[in-house]
């Protein structure tokens, strides 16, 4: 199996990464939260699995209040997928592996 190339997103590195040529995934994340911890190692899989397809990151919401602002982040885990630097399609909550697949599926 590949290995997980998650990288941290922050406003200094995010819009570049999001403008980039591939789809990328954006979990939007806290070391607090429960539901986060849980999807935590799906994201890290589907890092993994897509690897050389899409990019995956992480926004710490404690720490980038600016982009939890400017997506309207209300409720985490919130995922995001992003294509030519627009916001495609969202998930908000933990939910099972196949409906974040589903998502970058439609959106490759």
């Amino acid at each position: 199996m590949a290995e997980a190339n998650t990288i941290t997103l922050t406003r200094e590195n995010f819009d570049a990464v999001i403008n980039g040529e591939k789809p990328v995934l954006v979990d939007f994340w806290a070391s607090w939260c429960g539901p986060c911890r849980a999807v935590a190692p799906v994201i890290d899989e589907i890092s993994a699995e897509f690897s050389g397809k899409i990019v995956v990151g992480k926004v710490n919401v404690d720490e980038e209040a600016e982009l939890v602002q400017r997506y309207k982040i209300m409720s985490i885990p919130t995922i995001i997928m992003f294509k030519n630097g627009q916001a495609v399609e969202k998930i908000i909550g933990a939910r099972q592996k196949n409906d974040f697949v589903d998502m970058i599926n439609r959106n490759l």
